[in-house]
């Protein structure tokens, strides 16, 4: 028996067993994670059918995501894949075996999107600050993006419900950021608004994005007081200048439209002279008397001041202010009666027989102050005989205290003293002269001093009488005496006769100078004067009926 051993060449190069291969891979696989293993065969035997497995022409993309092993022909993933950037990747793997023959086979390796990438929002335009009461301002506007696909790329875009903005979609993927009312800066001046973007994968991821508006300011807003009026108290003989109040008003704008500015608006009273009155600060509003205020003269006054802020239009507000004087005590009691005027003082006349308690007299006094500054107190502060007479504290009635007996003197000066319930304490006094009598039965009592002064007005009535004949008798002489030159006069013109004249020289002044030796001029004038002043005199007896030798001097003419 002959035994023919065939021996193996290497004529038969490996082959894979499926060609190509597929597979997918999450795109969010670890690293070193199997993706397939290849299978190649070699019918030859020994070394010749032994296999290694290798990457052929691969790039350098795909050397550095995947490896294989050259034994096992197992593929690992070296590299984090992303779907995003590659779909899928072909892999050429060569096989060769020991004698150095080659196959081929192709790897297709399919990533899988998985949902590893939160939406993005991307803003086109942005308005930081818009103004209130402006309707359906636009705010923003933005785009929306996915780099996911499928359902992972699908969004939801959303801003929360409390706000007033609404979302407006307006070409694919883009949105709008509208107000969906008017604004007020006064209710909220800022706004902060998160956008959520929510796409539909599993699991969800969402982006959100915060955009902050400003609520710029409109002058919608006039000034306020804080009180609609203000009652301001001053105490009169205030200092001028005196700062007496304030008032305050704001305004719930901003920036310049909230400067408010005061001022004091006219009066309604037009005999109410408030320019020389009240002053005001126009930033502060503070109030100020320009004058010393008097209580008895002016109790109280009231005016409008005005608050207007510096907005474009300007709007302003007004208020009432009431200013109330407040007394002081600066008037001291005034005693009506009796009258302290210093002329002769009156008397009263008190009865010996009068009970105690006998109403003498009252004394009658009033206070320009007003409130407890006008309530008045009386008190017997001086008396000729203490204890006989007694001053009620309350209404001034002067009364007798005891029985009248007839030791007691029958005059008394009682000094009576009125003061007001001021502070400090004013006071005013009255002096009252009274006479013990023992009836009624003369109209009238008089005093020493009475009896005396009647007495002496007796006398300047003798006094007026004289003088007022002698002056009578010179006039009748002086007439006598013109009449008689008038007649000489009037008789040398005439040349009828002549008039003597008495004998004696005359004094030169009074001779007429022609020579003829009558009177001159100059002296009848001297008489007509004197009988002019003669009549006047007379008149002024008729109407005064007194002579008062301080304004009738006593008057000489040499005839």
């Amino acid at each position: 028996m002959v035994r023919i051993l065939i021996m193996d060449i290497n004529d038969n190069a490996p082959e894979f067993v499926h060609t190509p291969y597929g597979v997918q891979v999450l795109e969010n696989s670890p690293l070193d994670s199997p993706i397939v293993r290849v299978l190649a065969r070699d019918v030859d035997a020994g070394n010749f059918g032994s296999v290694s497995y290798g990457l052929f022409q691969a790039s350098d993309e795909i050397k550095q995501t995947f490896s294989i092993n050259e034994v096992t022909g197992e593929i690992l993933l070296k590299k984090k894949l992303d779907f995003e950037k590659i779909k899928s990747y072909h892999v050429e793997i060569e096989a060769t075996d020991g004698g150095g023959l080659s196959g081929k086979g192709t790897v297709v390796i399919e990533v899988v999107d998985v949902n590893d990438n939160p939406p993005e929002l991307i803003i086109s335009s942005l308005t930081s600050s818009i103004p209130e009461n402006a309707p359906e301002t636009v705010v923003s506007i933005f785009r929306i993006r996915d780099r996911d696909s499928g359902e992972n790329g699908k969004t939801i875009c959303s801003i929360p419900d409390n706000l007033p903005f609404v979302l407006k979609p307006t070409l694919k993927k883009f949105y709008t950021l509208v107000t969906e009312r008017p604004l007020d800066r006064e209710t909220r001046a800022e706004y902060n608004i998160t956008i959520t973007v929510t796409d539909l994968g599993t699991p969800r991821l969402k982006t959100q994005q915060s955009i902050t508006v400003q609520v710029s300011d409109v002058n919608d807003n006039a000034p306020a007081f804080t009180q609609t009026s203000y009652t301001l108290f001053v105490r009169e003989n205030n200092s001028p200048a005196l700062h007496i109040g304030s008032v305050s008003a704001t305004d719930r704008d901003s920036g310049t439209n909230a400067q408010v500015t005061y001022l004091l608006l006219p009066p309604q009273d037009p005999h109410l002279p408030l320019a020389s009155l009240v002053s005001i600060n126009a930033d502060y509003g503070h109030l100020f008397a320009l004058r010393s205020l008097d209580y008895e003269a002016l109790q109280g006054f009231e005016f409008r001041v005005g608050a207007s802020d510096r907005g474009s239009p300007a709007l302003s507000s007004e208020a009432l202010v009431r200013v109330l004087v407040l007394d002081a005590n600066d008037n001291s009691p005034f005693v009506l009666h009796p009258l302290q005027n210093g002329s002769a003082p009156c008397t009263e006349l008190v009865p010996r027989a009068a009970e105690p308690g006998h109403l003498v007299t009252k004394v009658v006094a009033v206070d320009g102050d007003s409130g407890q500054n006008a309530w008045l107190s009386y008190q017997l502060l001086k008396a000729t005989e203490p204890g006989l007479f007694g001053v009620w504290a309350h209404n001034g009635e002067v009364r007798t205290a005891r029985l009248l007996s007839e030791r007691d003197a029958a005059k008394h000066r009682l000094v009576v003293l009125v003061k007001d319930n001021g502070e400090p304490p004013r006071s005013a006094t009255a002096t009252l002269h009274l006479l013990l009598v023992d009836g009624f039965s003369q109209p009238y009592l008089l005093l020493p001093e009475a009896a005396a002064a009647r007495a002496q007005a007796d006398w300047l009535t003798v006094y007026l009488v004289v003088a007022l004949a002698s002056v009578s008798s010179l006039f009748l002489l002086s007439v006598l005496l013109f009449v008689a030159v008038r007649l000489c006069k009037r008789s040398r013109a005439a040349s009828v006769g002549r008039c003597s004249v008495p004998e004696g020289p005359f004094p030169g002044h009074l001779v007429d100078v022609s020579g003829t030796r009558t009177l001159s001029q100059s002296y009848q004038y001297e008489v007509m004067k004197y009988h002019f002043f003669v009549k006047s005199l007379l008149l002024s007896f008729k109407t005064e009926n007194t002579l008062d030798s301080s304004t009738h001097p006593t008057y000489h003419y040499r005839k």
